[in-house]
């Protein structure tokens, strides 16, 4: 038996990731996002961590860091 995701397990489980922990680079679905925890509250948990994300083709790329973005085109 599977047991459902809660959006507070989904946020440990998303920035306990090794790559959020050094500060690098993860990503996520779109829908995933929505259908567990929501827009307002992801975007809430990034502002609150001082992270930053972009959303491109059903991804979030979610930057763990403080670090500028750049755009490149």
């Amino acid at each position: 038996m599977t047991v459902p995701l809660t959006p507070e397990h989904w946020l440990r489980q998303v920035f306990s990731a090794r790559a959020a922990r050094d500060g690098g680079i993860v990503r996520r679905q779109v829908r995933d996002v929505d259908r567990i925890i929501g827009r307002d509250a992801f975007e809430t948990e990034l502002r609150r961590r001082g992270f930053r994300a972009v959303e491109n083709a059903g991804q979030y790329v979610i930057f763990c860091n403080r670090a500028p973005i750049r755009v490149i085109e």
